[in-house]
């Protein structure tokens, strides 16, 4: 029997804000206006998804859960006939999403930028974007992105989604060395060609902590092609 993986994401992956930012877009709804339910139901299922996937999450997803849940039982207290003076529950989170939205905007801004020296700019060269795509429109895919793409591929999949990491036939080591094979030899690969035919629910899950290992090793990255919707992983 082997011994159970488990992924670390210590801070490479994207934190719990950044579950949210994914949530509110997911779901196309006013950042003002939040349905606190859904959105606290919705981050419960990702957190226990990641615990099934036996994904170690740093702390601050928990603080957060507590703090939605907090929210969701206030909203349903019933009011005394003050509502204008009362702020809504939601601004709690509302306000800190919008400044971490615009810090990382910002951030995302100056990354893309060739930084020389200390705080010296430089503008970058025309028609130099990921020459190895050939897309102009490219998005990088997160974490919570591939969660919902790997959603998708153990939909398609029959019988139950409980899953025994001690028992692959295959392990996250191997896997890695097999993904990375294939991206050597051919540069990059649509997701969809990471997987067989018909692919078991254990493949699935093998390939998928696979592929997060290899990003945080900055082996891979996986990026989106914005006018198609499809996902391909590049080697590094």
């Amino acid at each position: 029997m082997r011994e159970t993986y488990q992924v670390k994401l210590e801070n490479i992956f994207e934190g719990p804000m950044d579950l949210l930012v994914h949530l509110i877009k997911k779901n196309e709804v006013d950042i003002y206006d939040i349905p606190i339910a859904l959105i606290t139901d919705q981050y419960l299922q990702y957190l226990e998804w990641m615990k099934m996937m036996n994904i170690d999450f740093a702390g601050e997803f928990l603080v957060m859960a507590a703090t939605l849940a907090q929210i969701k039982s206030r909203m349903l207290l019933p009011t005394h006939g003050h509502e204008d003076d009362e702020e809504d529950p939601r601004m709690e989170i509302a306000r800190p999403l919008i400044e971490y939205i615009q810090m990382k905007t910002a951030a995302e801004v100056l990354a893309r930028r060739n930084l020389l020296g200390d705080k010296t700019f430089t503008r970058a060269v025309t028609g130099s974007a990921d020459v190895c795509t050939g897309e102009p429109e490219l998005a990088q895919v997160g974490l919570f992105e591939l969660i919902d793409a790997f959603q998708r591929i153990l939909k398609k999949t029959s019988g139950s989604h409980t899953v025994d990491l001690t028992t692959e036939p295959l392990s996250v080591k191997e896997r890695m060395n097999q993904l990375l094979a294939v991206l050597e030899e051919k540069g990059s690969v649509t997701f969809e060609k990471l997987f067989d035919q018909a692919p078991s629910k254990m493949e699935i899950i093998v390939t998928f902590l696979a592929l997060l290992e290899l990003i945080k090793m900055n082996l891979a990255r996986v990026v989106q092609s914005m006018p198609s919707g499809i996902i391909r992983v590049f080697y590094l």
